[in-house]
């Protein structure tokens, strides 16, 4: 696989985007921005949305844009096609050539992700979630 140098900053990570990514991350991009009390910063080579911790992802590759929230799993109500996976209750959103979302539910989306890291706090610190069908000792 490839290796490549990180962007420098955020709006250095749009602007180097290409193709159908280049048209669908920058309305996402805005419609998170649009809420307050988020930081944005490129971390693990992506833009990163932190408040009291993090609160959610944008990452371009090839194939696809992700839009990610440590607590995802509590927002799919508002996102049906959110996918569980990995620590801290992450859910995301795949999005491949053709497919959208509104920028009122993107917007939507943010603004009840920062209220649970308020009722919260920072989901890399809260306890892993409880494995469904897992044995008692």
């Amino acid at each position: 696989m490839k290796r490549t140098v990180p962007a420098s900053s955020p709006d250095a990570y749009v602007v180097g985007l290409r193709g159908w990514q280049a048209d669908l991350v920058p309305p996402i991009r805005a419609a998170i921005r649009s809420a307050r009390g988020l930081q944005e910063v490129i971390k693990w080579g992506h833009l990163v949305y932190l408040g009291d911790g993090p609160i959610l992802l944008l990452r371009a590759e090839a194939e696809r844009v992700l839009l990610g929230f440590w607590l995802g799993q509590r927002l799919r109500d508002i996102e049906p096609r959110l996918k569980p996976g990995g620590k801290f209750e992450m859910a995301t959103l795949e999005l491949r050539e053709n497919d959208s979302i509104p920028s009122a539910r993107v917007r939507r989306l943010v603004r009840r992700a920062l209220e649970l890291a308020k009722e919260f706090g920072d989901a890399t610190k809260l306890p892993a979630p409880k494995k469904r069908g897992a044995r008692k000792p």
